[in-house]
């Protein structure tokens, strides 16, 4: 890569931006309330799962203690979609309601299947708050009745709190982090809650809440969206709806992947539709290339101009760090870690235009109806 001193200061300016964006954002950031009681309506708690004997069982029983003692009962309802392990049978043990999930439909991705079955329940038709969550997350004893709470008291029609990622191998740490950092120094979160604008969106679909009516007006998750969580953000602002990611450090924690394997798995799978079109995602991530890594690169030639822009870079994901409950200690490979995303994102475009995109052993793509009969 050849650095010029133009690049350098055009990169260096754009990360101080991001600092500042950075720190707005933390200013602004949504956060629950640890204190807010039980929530007085109906609340269905949605877990969708495949083959997760490893996690499931830790997941409801966290569920169950937050809503235990509800005025209004919550129910949990988690839907088995197809596995091939103990899934099911270790949740029907803690006396929690199971779903046969059907076939994945033509037209249709597994997780938005999985989540309209969920919707689609007696328990869920009659509730007025939707609360998806996955099944390697961890709520706290407070975190449903924060979130509702914050549902409500901001009047906004959904809320995503994104939980502490923990990572705990190098691949995991020189990745995850950058799943906050990423909307928190790109996305002004003031202006993406009150635009309609679909593109101003994010969302995390590990803890996600939503009005129920809100969530049916907008016709459920989208069918063949990998990216289910944002895609149900864009769908409820087309209706005139709005939502909105929070910070849910205290609230939840997950753990999405072990290892490198998993790590290029799950990011694979998704990164090509996270950016749009193949243009638009080469476009991006030459920006995040221009931004994050020449500074440094160029700092590393002795120039001060890029020592700025690394370190503007670095204090950026130190502050998100700090509040999302990271290790600020691996914001000084930030370059590393932008590059990292970057080769994953461009293996995500290579396999998806080979066809060979999988997880959990099924296809991402959606089959189309006429491809189906």
């Amino acid at each position: 890569m050849r650095i010029t001193a133009l690049g350098t200061a055009v990169g260096s300016g754009l990360a101080l931006a991001s600092l500042g964006l950075t720190v707005d954002n933390l200013r602004r950031l949504r956060v629950p309330d640890p204190s807010a009681p039980p929530p007085r309506e109906r609340v269905a708690v949605l877990v969708p799962a495949r083959d997760e004997e490893a996690d499931i069982v830790d997941c409801v029983r966290a569920l169950l203690a937050a809503v235990e003692g509800w005025p209004v009962p919550a129910e949990v309802l988690v839907l088995d979609d197809g596995s091939t392990d103990t899934t099911a049978a270790r949740v029907r043990a803690l006396g929690v309601r199971v779903l046969d999930g059907a076939p994945t439909p033509a037209g249709w991705l597994a997780k938005p299947w999985a989540c309209h079955q969920l919707a689609a329940a007696r328990e869920a038709t009659t509730a007025d708050v939707l609360v998806f969550v996955d099944a390697d997350v961890r709520v706290a004893p407070h975190g449903l009745a924060a979130t509702v709470d914050l549902l409500r008291r901001t009047g906004l029609d959904l809320v995503s709190p994104h939980p502490r990622q923990r990572a705990e191998g190098p691949a995991e740490r020189l990745v995850q982090p950058l799943l906050a950092w990423s909307w928190l120094a790109t996305l002004p979160l003031g202006v993406a809650e009150r635009s309609p604008r679909p593109s101003l969106s994010a969302a995390n679909g590990q803890l996600l809440a939503v009005d129920a009516r809100a969530y049916r007006a907008a016709g459920g998750h989208p069918p063949d969206q990998v990216l289910d969580d944002l895609a149900l953000v864009r769908a409820l602002k087309r209706h005139g709806r709005r939502g909105v990611v929070a910070d849910g450090t205290r609230v939840a924690e997950c753990r999405m992947y072990h290892g490198a394997v998993e790590v290029r798995a799950g990011y694979t799978k998704s990164l090509w539709a996270a950016f749009g079109t193949r243009p638009r995602a080469a476009a991006i991530v030459g920006l995040l290339a221009l931004v994050h890594v020449v500074p440094a690169l160029a700092a590393l030639g002795g120039s001060r101009v890029g020592l700025v822009g690394y370190l503007a870079g670095v204090a950026s994901r130190v502050l998100a760090a700090r509040r999302t409950g990271t290790r600020p200690g691996d914001a000084v490979a930030h370059p590393v870690s932008v590059l990292a995303v970057a080769a994953l994102t461009i293996d995500s475009w290579r396999r998806r235009r080979a066809g060979t995109l999988r997880w959990r052993g099924r296809p991402v793509v959606a089959e189309t109806p006429s491809r189906a009969a």
